[in-house]
Parts: structure tokens; sequence; C-alpha cells
């Protein structure tokens, strides 16, 4: 992609109301458009890194025997009313609308009742379980503030699985199944040291969840760490009970700011029983489906990996997520020097290397070295009439602070 061609561009400052560094560079370096509070566009950059994150997660699912579908966000208000969720007084995050005929329905905030109704019309024998079906689709929160940029929206993206079980033996051998999926997901998007297995609230579902809490200053949570295990306990369910059962030391904890990148929960059959999903055992009795619930929100997870990993200039982006694989940038200015740049480009696209190449004309080196750093590719590339001089780049990673001086051919092996 050629910036000069590119509809974006960086800004110096971002929007005075925008508190959060995540929306704060994410904007600035154009990621993202901000809409309103808690409501942002996807910029084609921003959309780059979302859809290599969606890639990992559905990667990972499929791994452990999920299968993707896709729910609908316009919700059915009969539905919700079985498990008791459509009233307001009950969930008051909800976003309400009316069809024309005057049929009230939501907006999807979650996802239990709606795969609970659809599980129903295919799960009958125990044959037919487990199952894990999941989906990527935007959600809607009628949150009352929204002051964290995309790690805290009113409308983000997320991915859903659902666990349909047999009991809850079957259940508990796929929730360990997750937990590896899980921290195979936040390895390879660049925090997987810094992220910690949390026990937390189960809330109405269970006795605990399981958080995954990445940590950083940016944190919304504090949690106690034993940095040996890497187990962790949320604030919020600390007490020497739930240490004893958190086989953990209360003596070795060390307390961290966090944010939580992901979640799971155990439902048993909190959703299964409002709509009668259940199916006949081995021994021709009826008995309900014993579920789970797996999330991640994607923005969120994008704007805590900007959150963790930023420096002083800007993102610093993982190569797996980053928009590009390399940021080819140009200071040729001689017709010369600028076809060779070209060509140094067309080569790298025809080896199939994500590239952006900066080839904007009347832009000082200064700066774009500065847009670059805010960008945050992990490979910078230079060109330079120094450089043509001797058939070589200079190259720099954007974590490391020293360049170095390599031949075109070897760049483009």
């Amino acid at each position: 992609m050629k910036q000069s061609q590119l509809f974006t561009k960086t800004r110096k400052e971002a929007p005075a109301d925008e508190v959060s560094k995540n929306a704060q560079l994410l904007i600035r370096a154009g990621f993202l458009h901000k809409e309103m509070a808690g409501v942002y566009s996807y910029l084609p950059f921003g959309l780059r890194v979302m859809k290599k994150i969606e890639e990992i997660i559905r990667e990972e699912m499929n791994s452990i025997g999920g299968v993707e579908m896709k729910t609908s966000v316009l919700q059915n208000k009969e539905i919700w009313e079985k498990s008791n969720r459509w009233d307001d007084t009950i969930v008051d995050n909800w976003f309400k609308t009316s069809l024309k005929n005057g049929t009230e329905i939501g907006l999807s905030f979650t996802n239990e009742e709606a795969y609970s109704n659809i599980l129903k019309q295919y799960i009958h024998s125990y044959k037919d379980l487990p199952v894990y079906p999941y989906d990527f689709k935007d959600i809607f929160r009628n949150e009352t503030r929204s002051k964290s940029g995309i790690m805290r929206g009113r409308e983000f993206f997320w991915k859903a699985l659902y666990s349909f079980s047999k009991d809850e033996a079957q259940h508990n051998d796929f929730y360990e199944k997750s937990k590896v999926a899980y921290k195979n997901i936040f390895e390879r998007v660049g925090i997987g040291s810094l992220t910690h297995i949390t026990f937390a609230s189960g809330g109405t579902f269970s006795r605990f969840s399981h958080e995954f809490q990445a940590i950083t200053e940016a944190g919304e949570d504090i949690i106690y760490v034993d940095e040996k295990s890497g187990m962790a306990v949320n604030k919020e369910v600390y007490t020497d009970e739930v240490l004893s059962e958190l086989g953990l030391d209360k003596e070795k904890l060390v307390e961290k700011k966090a944010i939580e990148v992901g979640n799971i929960f155990t439902l048993g059959t909190k959703f299964s029983e409002p709509f009668d999903l259940s199916y006949t055992d081995e021994d021709g009795k009826n008995k309900h489906v014993f579920m789970g619930s797996y999330g991640i929100g994607l923005g969120r997870l994008m704007g805590s990996i900007v959150e963790i990993l930023s420096d002083d200039k800007g993102i610093v982006w993982p190569e797996t997520v980053a928009p590009f694989q390399i940021h080819l940038v140009s200071l040729c200015t001689e017709e010369s020097d600028v076809k060779k740049a070209d060509e140094i480009y067309e080569s790298l696209q025809k080896q199939n290397k994500e590239v952006l190449y900066d080839d904007r004309q009347g832009v000082r080196a200064g700066e774009k070295f500065a847009d670059s750093d805010l960008i945050g590719i992990p490979l910078r590339v230079i060109i330079s009439p120094k450089t043509l001089v001797s058939d070589s780049v200079e190259v720099k990673k954007r974590n490391e602070k020293e360049a170095k001086i390599i031949s075109i051919s070897e760049l483009l092996k």
C-alpha cells in the first residue's frame, strides 16, 4: 500500500475529549475514527489489525473443536423473557427498538439465550453432545460512561463460544482445553508473558469464573499474582478461603493493576433450563445440557496491546498482528532514485510481503520517521540516495534503538 494514495493521515493531537492512551494513539496514527463517546469506526489500518487478531482467535477455537457460525444482532423479546433478562430492572444496558409493526426487539449485548434457543432444535440425544459453536459479532451495551477507548465501548466486536456438554465432567474437560487455547491466543498476540489466568467471581452462574488479566498501569482491575505459578486472584474475590481453595500462598502474592482481556464461565444449566434444552442419556433419562461461556472482545484486546506495548513515540505492534510487516520509507527525490525505490517496493510485493510504502514527496525525513514510530510497524526499511550509492538500505526494528545497513539483495532474500 502506498502512503501517497492513502486517505487517512496521522495527527499530532487526539480529540480533546479522548482520555485513554489506546484511543489517543490509534486515532493519531490513523487506525480509528471516533464517532462519539464509546463508538469508533475502524479505518484501513485498524481493520487490518482486527482481522489478524480475529484469525488467531479463529485458529485457536477451531483447534479445540469450535464450530463457527453467525448469530443475528437483532434479538427476539420472547426468547429473552424466558431467562428473565429482557426486563430493564434486571439488565440495565440493553439497546432496544421497535419494528414498524410495533414489535419490540433488542440489539445483542450477549449470546447465551440466542445459542440456547438455536441448539434446542438440534440437541436431543447424548449422541448429539458435546457441541462447541462460536461466532464473531458486533455487541451493543448502553454503558453509562465510556472512557477507556476501544477497551470498553458501547459498540464492540467480540468472539463468543458456548460449550454444550452432557454433564459437568465433559464440560470440565473442554474448560481446561479452553484455558490452553486462550493462553495461546495471548501469547500469539504478544502479551502472553504479562497475562495471568485469574480467579474471579462467577456472578450468578458459578462460584468462580476465570479471567485472563494482562498487567499494565492502565488496568481497571486489581489482582494478586503468584509470579512463580503465574496464577492470580481478582481483588473482588480475595479471601483466605478462596486462596486456600487458590492453592495460593497469601505470603507470596504481589498486587498488580491489570486489564481483563478474556474470560471463561461455567454456566451449568442456568440457560438450558428456561429453554428446556435437554437430551436423553444412555439410560433413557432426560437431562438438561451443561453449558459454558468463553468470550474475548477483539477491540478490547487490540486496545490492551496498544496500552501495554506502546512507548513515548507511538505504538509498537507485535509482528503477528501488525497492519504491515514492513514500513518502506523512501527519502529519494531524484527521478532515478525514486524509480529504484519503487522497484524495491514492487519486488517485496511480488514476494507477498505486507508493505506500507511511504512514497510521499515534499515530506521531511523527520516527519516520515515520526509517523513511522507512531504507526508502529515492526520493521522500518529506509531508502535514501546515500544508501542507494552502495546498493543498500537502512533497517531498524520498531522496538530497537539501533539501525543497521544491509544490501538490497539481502533485504529481498
